[in-house]
């Protein structure tokens, strides 16, 4: 245990001025990006009064559809889920996350700028990446005892669709 703490004093990234509040999560199944060879479950992070345009959620899926189509996002076989994450009026996340060699789960991260009107890109990232924030983690610590649910089951279509069925709404 550390017993000197003077150092505690200089060390935080968090502005004195920032004041933190909750947000939602939302499991939206009539969303997931079905496809032949895969299935991702489809979550939506938001302040609880704020709404996703409902155009702007269709662009993230057929995004996500035509980045898998044209090879750039490699998820046949897998299943997995979605995060799309509201920050603030205009500024959209993607994150795509599958289940991987048996117990990992692995990530591609895309974003859009509404007032920019551009379309989602994908997220380059440098050495020491950022990888998720406070809200999102909501889903996905639900996602990690689904998955832990389903590695301890018989894993047969019964519990693919078990797993499939299991998600998360409420207060991060």
């Amino acid at each position: 245990m550390t017993t000197n703490l003077a150092h505690l004093a200089k060390l935080t990234s968090v502005s004195d001025d920032y004041r933190h509040y909750g947000k939602e999560v939302v499991a939206l199944p009539d969303h997931d990006v079905v496809l032949p060879d895969a299935h991702l479950k489809w979550y939506e992070v938001r302040e609880a009064e704020a709404t996703v345009d409902p155009e702007v959620r269709a662009q993230g899926e057929r995004f996500l559809r035509a980045e898998v189509a044209a090879g750039r996002l490699p998820i046949s076989g897998e299943l997995g889920f979605v995060v799309h994450h509201l920050c603030g009026a205009s500024f959209h996340f993607l994150i795509a996350c599958t289940w991987r060699n048996n117990n990992e789960m692995w990530v591609s991260v895309y974003y859009r700028e509404v007032t920019r009107d551009e379309g989602f890109q994908r997220l380059e990232q440098g050495d020491h990446l950022q990888v998720i924030c406070v809200w999102e983690m909501g889903a996905v610590l639900h996602e990690r005892q689904a998955w832990n649910r389903f590695l301890r089951s018989a894993r047969d279509d019964a519990a693919k669709a078990a797993y499939l069925d299991d998600r998360f709404t409420g207060t991060v």
